[in-house]
């Protein structure tokens, strides 16, 4: 009996390390998804990735995309900050500097036209050099600029630093104006400018739908959230939709709670009932379109259905899959 009393201790501490080793690693497993709700993977019975596109023109999404308070302004805001951290794309594995980001959301202007040696594009012949005398005044009361030098009058001053008089008036003399600084140069034309706010909006959201069987609940878990640039935007030349920078959604929800002035969700109805960003997203207040689902090839329902337009039909029929699934793990 004594034995085994003295057997008992070590296999409890042996069963406690297991344990905590354990649960460190389904810990570390959900640490980095960018979700603010970790659920153990031993607890995901059934779990599927999903990407939706959010269109932030569309009525339901206009109270995140309102005048000033742009949710894209707040998160471009944020990163110029250092208060959020900005990755290349939806792994979270690469970041994004604040230059980086400033530079991967900016276009080039165009360059002014320089006019070739014949005095234009056109082919014009360069106009000749006119030998007439300039005139003193070039007729709206402003002089035209000498070529003399600058010059200005002084007092001529004795040894001791007093101005020198004659019959009671005091002498100057003429000196060059050397003194005076030159205007700075102007700065050079910028060449390429920022995107504005209202210029960012098409969103992409990943979201993660797990069933908790030890809950027995459904939960879709936002994972990242990433702005786009709109392929049909009149700077974006290429044509072709563009990743600006993707964010965690655990990022996300820090920013927008302690800005709460500018993080709001507008209410329409009554101007002191805005909601915070992230309580829109916990409540899904947003409008969404499914593009991809987690398979093999990691195609978006575009490519996996040959066009657009039957990967939007084959999105609203993702939808109402989904929800059958979820609904039909109730049935008995």
């Amino acid at each position: 009996m004594t034995r085994y009393f003295k057997v008992l201790p070590f296999t409890l501490a042996a069963l406690t390390v297991s344990l905590a080793g354990r649960a460190q690693e389904q810990a570390t497993s959900t640490a980095t998804t960018g979700a603010i709700r970790q659920i153990p993977v031993s607890d995901q019975m059934f779990r599927k990735t999903i990407w939706r596109a959010i269109d932030l023109r569309e009525k339901q999404n206009r109270p995140m995309f309102s005048d000033g308070k742009e949710i894209s302004r707040v998160i471009m805001d944020a990163v110029k900050r250092s208060e959020l951290q900005a990755y290349k794309n939806d792994s979270v594995t690469s970041t994004f500097t604040a230059k980086e980001m400033s530079a991967n959301m900016s276009y080039a202007l165009e360059a002014p036209i320089s006019a070739d040696a014949d005095g234009g594009d056109w082919g014009a012949a360069a106009p000749k050099a006119s030998t007439k005398k300039k005139p003193v005044d070039d007729g709206w009361g402003a002089p035209v600029a000498s070529s003399k030098p600058a010059t200005k009058r002084v007092a001529v001053l004795d040894s001791k630093g007093k101005p020198v008089k004659k019959n009671g008036k005091t002498v100057y003399r003429t000196v060059p104006v050397s003194s005076v600084a030159a205007a700075p140069p102007p700065p050079p034309p910028a060449t390429t400018a920022e995107y504005r706010p209202k210029d960012i909006y098409q969103m992409e959201l990943t979201e993660e739908m797990i069933f908790d069987k030890k809950r027995s609940r459904m939960y879709h878990q936002i994972k990242t959230v990433s702005l786009k640039l709109p392929s049909t935007l009149k700077e974006n030349v290429s044509g072709l939709e563009k990743n600006i920078a993707t964010f965690k959604y655990s990022d996300l929800v820090k920013v927008f709670r302690n800005n709460p002035q500018t993080a709001i969700w507008f209410n329409a109805q009554n101007d002191a009932q805005h909601k915070n960003l992230a309580d829109a997203f916990e409540l899904w207040l947003f409008n969404s379109y499914i593009t991809k689902v987690s398979n093999p090839a990691g195609e978006d329902l575009a490519s996996q259905y040959g066009s657009e337009r039957e990967g939007l039909l084959a999105a609203q029929q993702t939808a109402a899959d989904l929800v059958e699934y979820e609904y039909n793990l109730w049935s008995f």
